[in-house]
């Protein structure tokens, strides 16, 4: 939406030609004929772009993995890790189990099972909460597709955007606040534990002190509709608060470097018997199935 942005948007274009992703830079004459109600002086058009059922996603690859016989065990809290000359044990609520090899993909508490596991990983997860809206039916004509905007590439969130959901609909948001509990899903969720792990992680108070602004910004976005309104305004002007009714928030675990950086990549830690994916960020999600062809690509030599 802006000319100091053109530099950012160019690097994004490069990379996804890089990657072989069908794209196109194009004018706002094109932009409006795409997104009539968009405020943009020049976009990235990418016609293969799609939503899909996530839930149904995880859903069939489920079904898969029990179909050949093996056994998804939910509702078990691992709480020790023994490993052993020929094997590694997870002691967990529901009952042991013992393995060649344990891969660790446990989201908001990857890093507390990675030192389980007798990892020492440099990053700790810091929860951080998404906030989105939901226009009403009468305001979905507003967003066609998919809007995104430029990222800032200093802050590794993709800022507030509009997605056209599978199932209709068309979602707004999200903010990003620190969350008080890793599964901090809702203002009021606090969890002391985790509050007073990430206030006294010398990296969360670097990022604090780095991005103060930024983040008392996003703060008062949590708190006042009107300025989450004004954000989404930026991209498309007609946009009213009376158009928005509340939606589910998510949490995204966030690793942070002791330096104070956000991890902006994928970071898989490698021992004897574990692997640990410790952040997964966006689009962790649309890479599962080639996220998961690298850990195997990672496992196979291990158990050959």
């Amino acid at each position: 939406v802006d000319e100091s942005e053109f530099g950012a948007l160019d690097n994004i274009f490069e990379r996804g030609q890089q990657n072989g992703v069908v794209c196109e830079m194009i004018d706002e004459a094109r932009l409006k004929e795409y997104e009539p109600h968009v405020a943009g002086i020049r976009g990235i058009h990418v016609p293969e772009t799609g939503i899909v059922d996530y839930r149904q996603v995880a859903v069939r690859l489920g079904e898969r993995i029990q179909e050949k016989g093996h056994l998804i065990q939910t509702g078990a809290e691992v709480v020790g890790i023994k490993h052993h000359a020929d094997g590694i044990t997870l002691q967990i609520r529901a009952g042991d189990f013992t393995a060649k090899q344990v891969i660790n993909c446990g989201g908001l508490f990857s890093d507390r099972v990675a030192r389980l596991g007798g990892a020492h990983p440099d990053s700790k997860i810091v929860p951080f909460r998404g906030e989105y809206y939901e226009l009403k039916p009468e305001a979905e004509h507003l967003c066609k597709s998919l809007i995104y905007p430029v990222p800032n590439p200093e802050f590794p969130f993709l800022g507030v955007h509009f997605t056209r959901m599978i199932h209709g609909g068309v979602e707004c948001g999200p903010n990003a606040v620190w969350a008080f509990a890793r599964e901090g899903y809702t203002k009021s969720n606090i969890n002391l534990r985790d509050l007073l792990e990430a206030a006294t992680y010398p990296g969360f108070l670097k990022m604090a002190c780095k991005y103060w602004k930024t983040g008392l910004g996003e703060m008062w976005r949590s708190f006042s509709k009107p300025a989450f309104v004004e954000a989404l305004q930026r991209l498309i002007p007609e946009i009213r608060s009376e158009h928005l009714v509340a939606a589910p928030a998510g949490v995204r675990a966030q690793a942070l470097g002791p330096d104070g950086s956000l991890v902006d990549d994928f970071l898989i830690d490698e021992s004897d018997r574990m692997i640990n994916v410790l952040n997964a960020p966006s689009p962790a999600a649309t890479s599962s199935l080639r996220i998961g062809q690298s850990i195997v690509d990672l496992l196979a030599p291990r158990i050959e």
